[in-house]
């Protein structure tokens, strides 16, 4: 099993044991002593505990140890976690609030494909859960909170993010679209608010210029990351994987090509706050030439205040029963469906794979062509999808417009989601209590 699967599991028998009493044969006629557990943050109504943080401190160490990446100082350590725990709650109520909800089978799945992924039965990974000490409830737990974020990210943010056709010429005209070269990147990041004044912005440029003087001390990139950056990438040290240079602003690239890997950036500001980058590594990148391609049509039925859940299932169930009994699909599109693609019978025409959402693609590629989709849930609602062919297109000239195109969507997507989620957090009511004895 993966060493970071194990690291997140085992981690929950810490959380477990904090609250667990002595036993019996240790018992004595005084009473063993126990650690009170106290409230270290208020999240609008909600509160954060000693040993809700304390469970998830242990699982960022076991996950640095799983790898290789000396944790920082536990104390440190705490104050990073406390506030990315205040981030998700400020995220989870914000999901509670506007009605969303992770259905069972969605967690079911998400069960079932991480025993695949680490080669086990779902039977094999509840007996490796039960060996480590871990219950089915901690991880269904975990899946759900993460879940439920992503499905949050993808809502409010996803939907919201186009990219222009002059933004791609543009990208494919400048200097850099000739530059083939990838780069494996790391980052740091000392958030800013969006409200800070002048003297939270001289502390925060403090505290990233103290990161900046470990790592010319010699102290390790991902060591560094873990103790100072507020980046959701913290406890992976950093690591954001490989980046194509057409992602990336040319300025940026210029200051790449300066780096040897295992080399680092200054402080660079942003709207977002401080950063300091890692270049880890670079390589030349492949474009391959043969996509394959789907031809779908799709009925969306949204959920909303005013539409459930419940709702909204029916409604789509009720829409898939007509045209099983003989009713054409298109129709069905154009009376019902609640996307833009509705006037044309739903039909999304040529699409490619990666163009779409997770749980509508998954289902798509399933799908034999001509058959109708059981309902599919995804971030927009309820859809029905027809998959009327499939082919492998040999896009070698549309393929770079593509490329450009996805990877400037995923950096818009990356950006927007940083500034929605700071500006959810700046405005949460947030106490925090880590130093009250």
């Amino acid at each position: 099993m993966k060493k970071t699967l194990l690291a997140l599991m085992i981690a929950s028998v810490a959380q477990a044991s904090l609250a667990a009493p002595a036993p019996a044969s240790a018992q004595t006629a005084v009473a063993p002593v126990r650690e009170v557990d106290r409230i270290v943050a208020v999240v609008n109504k909600n509160v954060i505990t000693w040993q809700e943080l304390q469970a998830r401190v242990n699982e960022a160490i076991k996950q640095l140890e799983a790898q290789k990446v000396t944790p920082p100082a536990r104390d440190v350590l705490q104050r990073q976690l406390l506030e990315q725990m205040i981030t998700e709650e400020v995220q989870l109520q914000y999901a509670a609030s506007g009605g969303l909800r992770i259905e069972e089978s969605a967690i079911n799945q998400a069960i079932a494909n991480l025993a695949k992924q680490n080669k086990l039965t779902e039977a094999g990974l509840k007996a490796q859960l039960a060996r480590d000490g871990i219950t089915m409830d901690r991880l269904r737990s975990d899946i759900r909170r993460e879940l439920t974020i992503s499905r949050l990210r993808d809502s409010e943010v996803a939907s919201r993010v186009s990219v222009s056709d002059s933004e791609v010429e543009q990208v494919l005209k400048s200097a850099q679209s000739a530059n083939r070269t990838e780069y494996h990147l790391a980052s740091l990041l000392v958030s800013v608010p969006e409200r800070a004044d002048a003297k939270q912005i001289d502390q925060l440029s403090q505290k990233v210029h103290k990161a900046q003087a470990e790592l010319n001390a010699g102290q390790p990139f991902a060591k560094v990351s873990a103790a100072y950056s507020d980046a959701p990438n913290a406890l992976k040290g950093g690591d954001m994987g490989w980046r194509p240079a057409t992602s990336l602003p040319l300025e940026f690239v210029q200051m790449l090509e300066q780096l040897k890997p295992g080399g680092y950036t200054d402080v660079i500001r942003t709207q977002q706050g401080f950063f300091i980058f890692q270049l880890q590594d670079k390589r030349s990148g492949g474009t391959p030439m043969l996509v394959e391609q789907y031809h779908a049509r799709h009925i969306l039925i949204r959920t909303n205040e005013a539409v459930s859940e419940s709702d909204a299932k029916a409604r789509i169930d009720q829409v898939r029963d007509r045209i099983l009994r003989g009713a054409k699909f298109a129709d069905m599109a154009k009376l019902y469906s609640e996307d833009g693609s509705n006037a044309k019978g739903g039909d999304l025409g040529w699409v490619n794979l990666g163009d779409l959402v997770p749980e509508f693609e998954k289902a798509m590629v399933a799908l034999p062509i001509g058959q109708v989709s059981e309902p599919v849930r995804s971030p927009f609602g309820w859809h029905l999808i027809l998959v009327e062919g499939k082919r492998n297109q040999d896009v070698s000239s549309d393929h770079e417009k593509m490329a450009v195109k996805q990877q400037i969507r995923a950096r818009k997507m990356e950006q927007a989601y940083a500034d929605w989620v700071r500006q959810l957090r700046d405005s949460a009511f947030v106490e925090e209590h880590l130093d009250d004895k």
